[in-house]
């Protein structure tokens, strides 16, 4: 079963064309991606882990460090480098208030090669801002990997401009192919779920 359907499954991965959801940033959007009901499904957690590390191994085969985006990137991150046998770290949203004050736990060594996990991607904000903390800490990103992402234009642009390559399981776009393949959107439907992600 594809990622796509086992997240519909669980119920993490919900489209609605008629009522919008919306998300904290108080955009409106047909599609709700909630990936951290994954945790609670070790079939389906396998699975995205499973695909992760491939995909790694595959693309990014120098990392030598994994990173964890607070709150919801930290699980996959924890799974993935305990697969792959590599060090961990995990990046808050913003650096502590109190203690030693840090944004990044764990440790990273300059120069290291870093791959920066995150369970989602939507304008992308969140997942720079954790690639830049790596980055000054003395880490080389590699990459943003993620299991979902909108592939909205914002996040691309910005991705681009900040020099990171960002690559998702499953994007905005392979899913409505997915979807459409299988008759569940119309033509009409997809026309209108694009002209939504293009808007933004």
């Amino acid at each position: 079963m594809s990622i796509a359907k086992q997240l519909i499954k669980i119920g993490a991965l919900k489209l609605d064309t008629e009522n919008y959801f919306t998300w904290t940033s108080g955009i409106k959007s047909p599609i709700y991606c909630d990936n951290r009901l994954i945790i609670s499904y070790p079939d389906v957690r396998n699975e995205v882990i499973d695909q992760m590390v491939e995909r790694i191994k595959a693309e990014y085969s120098q990392v030598e460090v994994i990173a964890g985006c607070a709150t919801a990137g930290i699980p996959h991150a924890a799974w993935v480098a305990d697969r792959l046998n590599l060090p961990m770290v995990y990046v808050r949203g913003k650096a502590k208030s109190h203690g030693m004050n840090n944004q990044i736990e764990g440790k990273i060594e300059h120069g290291q090669r870093v791959l920066v996990i995150e369970d989602l991607i939507s304008t992308g904000g969140s997942s720079i801002k954790a690639a830049n903390a790596v980055k000054e800490a003395g880490g080389n990103v590699l990459g943003i990997v993620s299991i979902f992402s909108y592939n909205l234009k914002k996040s691309l642009d910005s991705m681009d401009q900040e020099g990171y390559v960002s690559d998702s399981l499953l994007t905005f776009d392979r899913l409505l192919d997915e979807l459409t393949v299988e008759g569940q959107f119309s033509q009409t439907e997809v026309d209108e779920l694009l002209d939504w992600r293009d808007s933004l």
